[in-house]
């Protein structure tokens, strides 16, 4: 497994747009700049950079024309064996990518703070007592909801699984009779990232890179219609 991550950087909003946007199908080009924040912009073009990237790890070209998205919105390119999810918050986004027949996904929260109790309704009462009775539950809460959301990116089915329906222990969950597995991956202080996967993994299976915005501007061989 693959896991590539980056992070974004104002100054170098024009340099990235000016490079990379036209590989990019129209649609998309579109969709992009109708963001009103430089942020939400940077974040999303890096995550498809990071695609890129990453298939080309595993000797495959991408043509994001072909790049489809199944009901509930995970991304999949048509006849390509490379499975991947992204994920991102506050300055960074991340992508986790096999050549494994498996599915798998990615969580990554920016800690901040919140409201933990206005959460409770998605919690099972396992969840309530480890998190309330944890020495930092803001901490707990991150690691119970990147867990969580790292499943659901792996199925496929997003928010339509209810949080409360399952629940991770020691590191595993099944739902509808499937298992999946679940481990935190350590990025940067203040982010919390989970990956999940159908099957059994450990972490030193898993390439963890960071790639800069310098990086990617210096990747000529990135730029291909």
């Amino acid at each position: 497994m693959l896991l590539l991550y980056s992070e974004i950087q104002e100054a170098k909003q024009e340099f990235l747009l000016d490079i990379y946007l036209g590989i990019f199908p129209n649609s998309y080009k579109e969709r992009l700049l109708r963001y009103q924040r430089w942020q939400d912009i940077q974040l999303s073009l890096l995550g498809r950079l990071l695609v890129k990237e990453g298939l080309s790890y595993f000797g495959k070209e991408v043509d994001f024309s072909e790049l489809m998205f199944n009901e509930y919105d995970k991304p999949y390119f048509q006849n390509n064996s490379i499975q991947f999810n992204i994920s991102h918050s506050g300055e960074l986004v991340a992508a986790i990518f096999t050549n494994e027949q498996v599915d798998i996904g990615i969580d990554i929260e920016k800690s901040h703070d919140i409201k933990v109790a206005e959460f409770k309704s998605q919690m099972t009462p396992y969840e309530e007592q480890k998190i309330f009775n944890s020495e930092y539950p803001q901490q707990e809460f991150f690691k119970y909801w990147t867990q969580k959301e790292a499943v659901l990116k792996a199925m496929g089915k997003g928010l339509s699984i209810p949080l409360k329906s399952f629940e991770v222990k020691n590191n595993i969950t099944h739902i509808d009779d499937r298992a999946f597995f679940v481990s935190k991956i350590d990025l940067e202080k203040e982010y919390i990232c989970h990956i999940s996967k159908s099957e059994e993994f450990n972490n030193k299976e898993i390439i963890v890179r960071k790639i800069s915005i310098e990086e990617f501007l210096n990747m000529k061989n990135i730029i291909t219609p």
